[in-house]
C-alpha cells in the first residue's frame, strides 16, 4: 500500500492516491479541485482509478469529482448521502451537487485492488463526515487535524458529534498513520499525547 499526496483547489485541501501497488489498482480520495493535475498524478503512478471517495460534501473536497468522473465514466463515486443537499442555494454552494454518487456508511467496505478500505461514520464537521481506514491509515477528512479538529459552525456541523467522533477515533486500538484533509500528517498516538481537542474528548484532561 501507498499514499501519494496532492494540495489541490483554492484552499490547499489534501487529495490522496491511495495504491495497491501489487494489483496496480488506485482509489482517489477527496479531488477538491486541479482535475487535470489529479488525473496525471493517477497516471503517473501506474495505477489503474477504481474509486472516487469522498469524506464528505464540502465543495473544497468534492470540486474536481465531476471532471473526474466524466474523465473515467466506468468508475463510482461515493458520498453519504447525509452531505447531499437540494434546493437551498447557500446549502448548495457548500454541498454542491456530486452528479451520480453513490451512498456509503457506518459498516461499509470497499475493495481498492487487494486493499479493504472501511468506512467509519464520523460526524461532527459535517452530517455525513466518514473516515475512511485502511490498514493502518486513517484518512480522516475534516474529522481529526495535526493538533485539531475540523470547524463545526457550518450547516450539518455538531461540537457534540465531532467530540464523539474523535473519542471514536482515539479510542481505536493500536497506532494509526493519520491523513487529514488539510496541513500535514500526523499518527494517532501523537495525537492522543498532544491534541487538546482528543484529549478533551477522551475524557484524559
Amino acid at each position: 500500500m501507498e499514499i501519494k499526496t496532492l494540495q489541490v483547489g483554492p484552499i490547499g485541501t489534501n487529495c490522496y492516491i491511495l495504491c495497491d501497488e501489487t494489483e496496480k489498482i488506485c482509489a482517489v480520495i477527496d479531488p477538491g479541485g486541479d482535475a487535470p493535475r489529479v488525473a496525471a498524478a493517477v497516471q503517473a503512478t501506474g495505477c489503474a482509478p477504481c474509486a472516487i471517495l469522498l469524506t464528505h460534501g464540502h465543495y473544497d473536497h468534492t470540486g474536481g469529482a465531476a471532471d473526474l468522473a466524466a474523465r473515467w465514466p466506468d468508475i463510482p463515486v461515493y458520498l453519504n448521502r447525509r452531505d447531499v443537499y437540494e434546493g437551498d442555494a447557500y446549502l448548495r454552494q457548500l454541498f454542491p451537487p456530486v452528479p451520480g454518487a453513490k451512498d456509503y456508511d457506518e459498516g461499509d467496505a470497499l475493495a481498492v485492488g487487494g486493499l479493504t478500505v472501511e468506512v467509519l461514520a464520523t460526524p461532527g464537521h459535517s452530517e455525513g463526515s466518514v473516515t475512511l481506514r485502511c490498514g493502518d491509515a486513517l484518512l480522516c477528512g475534516d474529522t481529526l487535524f495535526a493538533g485539531s479538529c475540523g470547524r463545526t459552525d457550518f450547516p450539518g456541523g455538531s461540537v457534540k458529534k465531532i467530540m464523539a467522533s474523535l473519542k471514536r477515533l482515539g479510542e481505536l486500538p493500536g497506532d494509526y498513520q493519520v491523513y487529514p484533509g488539510h496541513m500535514e500528517p500526523s499518527t494517532l498516538d501523537r495525537e492522543r499525547r498532544s491534541n487538546p481537542y482528543l484529549i478533551q474528548a477522551m475524557g484524559n484532561e
